[in-house]
């Protein structure tokens, strides 16, 4: 695009000033609440802002000052095609379609072809104004007016207010006037417009200003300002806002306690605005999880002495709530899958001036898929701004990947912390572990590289015990006869005692890696009557527990009264609790991984990275020197890998895939090989013969129908297909139920002594139908039928459910209603709707739809055990052994209605687990899935 693109856009800028001015006026005293313009040639571009972006350096300013207008103004732009009469497009276009329930949303329709005096196309002989100002229907077709009558849309014509010039003669430019315009725009254009804006910034720039003598922002500069000038960040303010203005990509590095998060986005924002150019500022920062993009967006919002939200500087947005801030000069929180979502209607983030991806040493999925994008956006970008904040062991791989960006270290605020290795652990509590298990050792080929590197372990300990100096005989007996694989609770408990009867007072956090550690100790600790006193609090903390026994974790204990703190990696980043002093960390945590080659997910306890045990180390200097107690050798910590592989790695890529291809970033694996590293061809290739089986991409990888609506699910493919055949068969509510908890998590909390009840429960839920989900729907629905009658919390305290949880639930519910609504699958985005459930109640159906979703996911029962103890046997498709999960209705289970189960997911920790199952007729095997289901050999 060259000279006459750009013209176009500004007289397109020009022409919606003055209807905003003029026409909206008028529109609203008819009781419209917004104009949806049509474009045609005149502004073909528009749909493309990267090659707009890509082509002249002003046109970004253009449309940038577009979209300012039309969203403040309530305009939606729109393509049509050239032919008044195709108004199916509009039909089709996702905009349009979301007015649908907007009756009083006037339509004005531009001239077609404004351009075309000056860009060489054929004006034609009927001018658009012309064409309105007729009979309509002498000018469409049957389609236009069903279209009409369907939307209940007003077409207006423009030039019903005379003040408003006939566009035609606005666009039929001279050469001479194309070149004013051009150099009016260089100059910045220098117009009314720049006074409007300037105005804007000055606005900003009192506000700032006037906080001085505002007295609650005294009151909170008051309470925070005397923490903020101790942050290490505060007194860097000058180096940052220089180092990210002189460069596009800025990596800023800083240890937990410095200040970054929370700081960082405020000294870029005040910066702006006191240079006033506060009104071209909006900044929006990623956060991995949503309490903390909520967390942190209220945090900075009470230092800027404002709410949070409602048109003010700072705001969050995550799934299903948000509280926006203003649209010019303002901070968004927001969790990474957010900003994702924003790429869907705004492929070059116009809408943002500066991008923070904060916590990007986490390595989660879609912040590694951030990166990519963010990366081949920036030449098309030049103005984006990119900030990563890490933590500090990996600053120089991230700047590395955006070819040798600038980096920064911001040093850590944490009090001086002591750290202890096992061997001393061994020697001062005088602890006597259980000598270890002789282990068997396999014989033949096939092992010896098990065998070998077994001895040279050996030889290694053996070496590094024979020189460890400073330590007692029993110590050093001790390293050589337990087992250092194994997590010896006995030895916490010993510890815990000896921090308690030698050392001062303070909170002791314990990192161990799952439930059951958590649960074994404190059946430990709770049977020593020392700790069975009032003096001692013991909080156990996972997120399988109550809402209400996480918030304890916060709360100071009385004086004299020791809180003792048990809980897995969630202590480690996701909350801070000030008051710890002690921790002791196990050395062990819980990875999740993949493996493509066997189709299985993984959950097993491995030994810590060097940056899990650093962060561990860090809760214990909060609030005075505090203990770090590592239940690992020196020599052990010398092994340590520097960080758990990335979860690109270790997960499985069909919903990345298909945010590959919603976006229309191009061929999969040539995309995810621009990763900083890069998954292996095989997990590639396995999720895209997934989608391919589910009929969401075809042969050449283009996005089918049914894989464009997966693709905006937010949920997994195939809980997204149970969602659509839920609404094609006329199940939708219960459907969405057991979706929404397949995606985020059920509602059933552990609590600790009561693990057995709780099991009892869920089967008693179940009501016989012998599976996961309908014990789902029927717990969902229990509540939603107490909540009526005022008595939920009884219910939930009864059964065991966190309310909390089935809120969100219920929420997710309806944004998937909502979202099948937009799309076109339903008329009502009630997800109760009577239409969409009319069979509902039929079991037998609602698990042919599960079916239908989780195919292939067949698992065939093959054994019951007699004992208990054990649960079923089944075999999967590829003949590999599996067993019933503990936690599932049928884990106890001894007579089937049928030995065909689906299930949701397999996952390997003590043994192969199947995980939310259902016991389903063969019946809808071969009546959904047809000779696929005849195929598999099941044994």
């Amino acid at each position: 695009m060259g000279a006459t693109g750009l013209i176009d856009l500004i007289c397109l800028y020009h022409c919606l000033r003055r209807w905003v001015l003029q026409v909206i006026p008028l529109f609203k005293k008819l009781g419209a609440t917004g104009l949806l313009i049509e474009y045609e040639d005149m502004f073909p571009y528009y749909g493309d802002l990267e090659e707009v972006a890509s082509q002249h350096a002003y046109s970004k300013e253009a449309i940038y000052r577009i979209q300012q207008l039309a969203e403040e103004n309530s305009l939606i732009i729109i393509p049509l095609v050239q032919s008044f009469g195709h108004f199916e497009f509009v039909l089709k276009h996702e905009k349009f379609r979301s007015l649908r329930e907007v009756p009083n949303y006037p339509m004005a329709l531009c001239p077609s072809n404004p351009g075309a005096s000056f860009s060489g196309r054929k004006r034609p002989d009927r001018h658009r104004n012309e064409a309105a100002s007729s009979s309509y229907s002498d000018k469409t077709d049957d389609v236009t007016q069903e279209a009409i009558l369907d939307f209940g849309t007003v077409i207006m014509q423009i030039n019903m207010v005379t003040e408003v010039p006939d566009l035609d003669q606005m666009f039929k430019l001279t050469q001479q006037e194309q070149d004013l315009i051009l150099e009016e725009w260089d100059e910045e254009m220098d117009t009314s417009e720049e006074d409007e804006i300037s105005l804007d910034d000055q606005k900003m720039k009192k506000e700032l200003n006037d906080k001085s003598k505002n007295s609650r922002y005294l009151r909170m500069t008051s309470f925070h300002g005397i923490q903020k000038r101790k942050l290490p960040s505060y007194n860097m303010r000058e180096e940052v806002v220089s180092v990210v203005n002189s460069s596009q990509v800025t990596v800023i590095s800083g240890e937990t306690g410095c200040g970054k998060t929370t700081q960082v986005p405020q000294f870029l924002l005040d910066d702006c605005i006191q240079k006033g150019q506060g009104s071209k500022c909006h900044i929006i920062c990623t956060q991995p999880r949503r309490i903390s993009a909520v967390s942190v967006a209220q945090r900075v919002a009470d230092e800027r002495a404002e709410a949070c939200g409602k048109g003010n500087s700072v705001g969050y947005s995550i799934r299903l709530e948000r509280e926006t801030p203003r649209s010019k000069g303002s901070i968004l929180f927001c969790t990474t899958g957010i900003l994702i979502k924003y790429l869907e209607s705004d492929p070059s983030l116009i809408r943002a001036s500066h991008i923070i991806i904060d916590e990007i040493h986490e390595r989660d999925l879609l912040s590694d898929f951030l990166m990519i994008i963010l990366k081949d956006l920036l030449p098309k970008r030049p103005d984006l701004k990119i900030i990563l904040m890490s933590a500090t062991l990996n600053a120089e791989q991230f700047s590395k990947y955006f070819n040798n960006c600038p980096k920064l270290n911001i040093p850590g605020f944490t009090f001086p912390v002591t750290e202890y290795r096992l061997e001393d652990v061994l020697e001062m509590t005088k602890y006597t572990p259980p000598p270890a298990k002789k282990k068997k050792v396999r014989h033949g080929p096939k092992f010896k590289q098990d065998r070998d590197e077994a001895d040279l372990n050996q030889w290694n300990m053996d070496a590094w015990c024979r020189n460890l100096e400073g330590y007692s005989r029993q110590t050093i007996q001790s390293l050589k006869d337990m087992d250092l694989e194994l997590i010896d609770l006995d030895l916490i408990h010993s510890l815990i005692r000896h921090i308690v009867y030698k050392l001062e007072e303070g909170a002791i956090l314990v990192f161990v890696p799952g439930w059951e550690q958590i649960s074994k100790l404190h059946k430990l600790l709770n049977n020593d009557r020392m700790f069975t006193s009032g003096k001692f609090k013991i909080i156990p903390l996972h997120s399988l527990m109550p809402t209400i026994n996480q918030k304890e974790v916060f709360n100071r204990p009385p004086p004299g009264v020791r809180k003792i703190v048990i809980a897995t990696n969630i202590a480690e980043t996701s909350i801070t609790i000030d008051d710890v002093v002690f921790v002791i960390d196990c050395g062990k945590i819980k990875v999740k991984d993949f493996h493509p080659e066997q189709n299985m997910t993984t959950l097993e306890a491995e030994w810590v990275s060097r940056a899990n045990a650093r962060q561990r180390r860090g809760r214990a200097g909060r609030v005075q020197a505090g203990h770090c107690f590592h239940l690992f050798t020196s020599l052990k910590e010398t092994e340590l890998r520097d960080y758990i592989p990335p979860e690109i790695l270790r997960t499985r890529l069909e919903e990345l895939c298909l945010q590959i291809k919603l976006l229309k970033l191009g061929k999969i694996e040539p995309f995810i090989n621009k990763a900083m590293e890069k998954p292996s061809l095989q997990a590639v290739h396995k999720s895209i013969a997934m989608l391919q089986n589910l009929q969401a991409l075809d042969e050449d990888e283009n996005l089918l129908p049914l894989g464009y609506h997966l693709a905006r699910m937010p949920v997994d493919p195939q809980s997204g297909k149970m969602i659509l055949f839920g609404a094609m068969f006329g199940c939708l509510d219960p459907v969405c139920i057991v979706a929404a908890s397949l995606s985020f998590k059920d509602a059933f909390y552990i609590p600790l002594g009561k693990e057995k009840e709780a099991d009892r429960t869920r089967v008693r839920l179940s009501e016989g139908s012998q599976s996961d989900h309908i014990m789902l729907i029927n717990a969902f629905q229990g509540w939603e039928r107490s909540k009526a009658r005022g008595n939920d919390r009884q219910y939930c305290y009864d059964n065991f459910l966190s309310g909390n949880t089935l809120k969100l639930l219920a929420d997710m519910k309806r944004q998937f209603a909502e979202l099948l609504h937009d799309l076109g699958f339903v008329a009502n985005r009630d997800p109760r709707d009577k239409e969409v459930n009319i069979n509902s109640d039929n079991i037998g159906l609602v698990k042919a739809v599960i079916c239908a979703g989780l195919y292939p996911n067949v698992a065939k029962l093959t054994s019951v055990p007699r004992s208990m103890e054990k649960s079923p046997n089944l075999t999967l498709h590829d003949g590999q052994k599996v067993a019933a999960h503990p936690k599932s209705v049928n884990a106890n289970e001894k007579v089937f209605m049928s030995k065909w189960f689906v299930y949701h997911t397999i996952m390997k920790t003590s043994k192969i687990w199947v995980y939310d199952m259902t016991g389903i007729s063969p019946y809808a095997l071969l009546f959904l899935e047809g000779k696929s289901a005849r195929k598999n050999n099941y044994g």
